[in-house]
């Protein structure tokens, strides 16, 4: 069993649309604090970008115009929440999406953060590979994780995700006899191919 005490920050934004690319702003975010298999603390508020949610992504997200105009201003919410996570590693599901909007927006505010995020997504794919597909709400039936609350509000993912992340470790320590699934050794795993994956981790094992 994995005995980790290192905290992660597991980390979900809703959007107006795929990519700050092309405009689009964050319009929710939630961060939970792991540790130990724990969620220890939670962050999360609606933020006012000024950007036009599209009606198909207020069907999906169940957020309004109407509630991003009552909501904090971006400036104040990411702020916080760059305080929030400080230098602690990061965890998301499709964690490319995240980072790009993370980045994104603490850019527009002059912030930067050195936080390495790893992917519950790509660990699933190699971890779970007979899984029908890799969305989280698939791989959280398939597991048995708890969920609570409408999929796509931020922190109802991050939470479903803080649990996948937890089951990712328990599953890779068991099965690999690693006492100290940490973060550095899961952000490897997700780059390694699904044929050279057990023999990084048998390493990880025996360094152990």
């Amino acid at each position: 069993m994995s005995m980790n005490r290192e905290t992660v920050a597991v980390l979900d934004f809703e959007t107006t649309g795929l990519s700050p690319n092309y405009g689009d702003r964050a319009t929710e975010i939630a961060i939970t604090l792991v540790r130990d298999g724990q969620v220890i603390d939670r962050y999360q508020s609606l933020m006012n970008a000024g950007r036009w949610i599209p009606s198909e992504v207020t069907y999906i997200t169940g957020i309004t115009n109407a509630m991003i105009a009552a909501a904090p201003p971006v400036a104040k919410v990411m702020r916080e929440a760059c305080q929030f996570v400080g230098n602690t590693p990061v965890v998301a599901h499709n964690a490319s999406f995240d980072k790009k909007f993370w980045e994104a927006e603490l850019a527009y505010l002059s912030l930067s953060s050195a936080s390495k995020f790893a992917c519950t997504m790509l660990l699933s794919r190699r971890i779970y590979p007979n899984s029908p597909n890799h969305k989280l709400s698939t791989l959280v039936q398939l597991l048995g994780l708890p969920q609570s609350g409408k999929a796509h509000r931020a922190m109802v993912d991050a939470e479903m995700t803080s649990h996948l992340w937890c089951r990712i470790q328990q599953d890779v320590s068991k099965a690999y006899s690693i006492l100290n699934v940490n973060h550095a050794i899961l952000l490897r795993a997700q780059k390694a191919t699904r044929d050279k994956l057990p023999a990084y981790l048998k390493a990880c094992s025996s360094s152990t």
